[in-house]
């Protein structure tokens, strides 16, 4: 098997499996009643959707050829620099990604905080029998 073929392989893989997991989170956060549930599935589709960002971070396919990340491994040239250029992983969704996961913690953590709140006034964090309990 020549390399092409595996990196497109595993890109393949790798994206059929992140949205499986976007899938499954999106399941859990509308059809689970368990609060917790809901904060764990809402955790994973965030840590989904930053990883799917850093993989479109990344360049499209140039002259027919796999993107690759951008490392050199010798003394630059002038064409090994335009190589370089034309495959290199763009930071700004990398910048995006990190704000988000700053941004995913700081909600998490107020969810957390939600879900003591509910449970100290409820007795429970199973929200049919929130919805029961409110009238």
């Amino acid at each position: 098997m020549d390399a092409e073929f595996i990196n497109t392989y595993l890109l393949l893989v790798t994206l059929t499996s992140l949205l499986a997991n976007a899938i499954i989170s999106i399941y859990g956060l509308f059809f689970k009643p368990h609060y917790t549930k809901k904060v764990i599935a809402l955790t994973i589709l965030s840590d989904t959707m930053n990883t799917f960002a850093i993989y479109l971070g990344y360049r499209t396919w140039v002259n027919g050829v796999n993107p690759r990340p951008p490392v050199l491994t010798s003394t630059p040239t002038e064409k090994s620099i335009s190589e370089f250029t034309a495959r290199a992983v763009d930071p700004l969704p990398q910048a995006l990604v990190l704000t988000a996961v700053v941004i995913g913690l700081a909600v998490t953590l107020f969810l957390v905080f939600l879900g003591y709140i509910l449970y100290t006034h409820y007795k429970t964090l199973d929200m049919r029998e929130i919805k029961k309990l409110k009238g």
